[in-house]
């Protein structure tokens, strides 16, 4: 039966977003915390795209299924995401890996994950279930793919993006018909398929998967008992109904969220360090390709209690300014210059230095006269004074994590080497 495009579907539905993954290609970024918990954006999380988008687009049942050092995780939700209410039928359920089905068994795949916590989502009667991964920067009205997925009468319908042919094969990619069924689906293919019409081009799984309830509960038993199986929806869940049921590809042009300004779709997997770093200086663009200041569709984080960011000296070479940058709460930037760079949380300038495309993490300090151009700093970094980064190439890369286009990466252990 096919239900109104105008009645809302997204009260029916739970949001279970899979955020366990170390995301390793980050490197020293995540050596203490899972990537859905790294900083971006000047006081947001990466996670908070994937839950704001579920918000935003009316679910107010949520599920977060956390493992790989969730710690830093699991405060900032709890920080952040405690606002929802079982009075008015909403929930927060943070999901850690905890060996509730074996004593000796731990999320063994992205499925394997929702499958652990059947009974938890059970007991909260969803009818359609919309599982996210938690490490994406996007903004998505689910409630239009949730629509899309019930009037095509589907098993399961898979967020899907164009990606150029030469990056497809990170993702999951699918040949579909003229009605956007999937007709193939083949996970991280080395020699990725075109789309038809598109040479070039490829159709690629944004990892985000609708599904009513009850199919998902039997496709996941099912799945548990094969032996074979990899406990994944990408390798196995999704090219399994590919090919035994039905599969419809939702198209993220059609739901993605646009304010006045913005052109195109933006999606972006920060995650590797130029990608990260990349996508963090988009913000500083004149008009940037996502905007962060969009009050219909708000990126919702922890509202931090600080004092506002501060500027202080006017003198001739000593003169606290920033040009084309973010700067957030707390900070102060004493006759130091920023350009094009993002300041996150209380981070502490001293006089004579300067930061030129730099991401730079809460609460670091960087010392009097130093210059850095191109850095991620990590949280905490104190800068010494009169450093120097960006200058010297094979220098950088004897002392720092410096990326295929010299983007360096700077945390409180590399520093600590420098003094030995």
């Amino acid at each position: 039966m096919r239900r109104p495009v105008g009645q809302p579907l997204a009260r029916d539905a739970m949001a279970y977003v899979l955020a366990g993954g170390r995301g390793s290609r980050l490197k020293e970024l995540t050596d203490n915390r899972a990537k859905p918990a790294v900083y971006f954006g000047g006081k947001a999380r990466i996670i908070d795209f994937a839950l704001s988008n579920a918000i935003n687009s009316g679910i107010r049942r949520i599920g977060v299924a956390t493992q790989y050092k969730a710690h830093s995780l699991i405060r900032h939700m709890q920080r952040a995401w405690n606002f929802m209410r079982p009075e008015r039928n909403e929930s927060f359920d943070i999901l850690p890996a905890s060996q509730r089905v074996s004593e000796t068994q731990w999320y063994e795949g992205t499925a394997d994950a929702v499958y652990q916590n059947i009974d938890i989502i059970d007991a909260h009667h969803p009818e359609y279930m919309v599982i996210l991964a938690g490490d994406h920067v996007y903004k998505m009205d689910y409630e239009l793919m949730l629509q899309e997925h019930v009037n095509s009468g589907a098993d399961v319908t898979v967020g899907c993006l164009v990606v150029p042919r030469a990056e497809a094969s990170g993702f999951g990619v699918m040949h579909v018909d003229e009605k956007d069924r999937i007709t193939d689906f083949i996970e991280k293919p080395a020699d990725p398929p075109e789309i038809p019409d598109q040479p070039g081009m490829a159709l690629a799984s944004m990892g985000i998967y609708v599904f009513h309830t009850r199919v998902l509960f039997e496709q996941l038993r099912r799945d548990a008992a094969d032996p074979a199986s990899g406990r994944d929806f990408g390798g196995d869940i999704i090219p399994w109904l590919v090919k035994n049921g039905t599969a419809q590809a939702h198209r993220f042009t059609t739901s993605c969220i646009r304010a006045a300004e913005e052109i195109g779709e933006y999606w972006r997997d920060a995650g590797t360090i130029d990608a990260y770093f990349d996508a963090n200086l988009d913000l500083t663009d004149v008009v940037p390709q996502i905007d962060m200041y969009d009050r219909e569709w708000p990126i919702w984080s922890d509202a931090v209690v600080s004092a506002p960011a501060k500027f202080v000296h006017d003198e001739e070479g000593r003169r606290g300014m920033a040009i084309s940058s973010l700067v957030s709460n707390d900070c102060i930037v004493s006759g130091a210059t920023i350009k094009r760079s993002l300041l996150m949380t209380g981070v502490k300038m001293g006089s004579y230095s300067s930061v030129q495309q730099g991401v730079i993490l809460p609460y670091c300090n960087i010392g009097r006269g130093a210059r850095l151009s191109r850095v991620i700093i990590d949280s905490g970094v104190r800068i010494p004074e009169g450093l120097v980064v960006g200058e010297d190439p094979e220098f950088d890369a004897q002392r720092f994590r410096r990326s295929e286009k010299g983007v360096c990466l700077i945390t409180k252990s590399m520093i600590d080497r420098l003094a030995d």
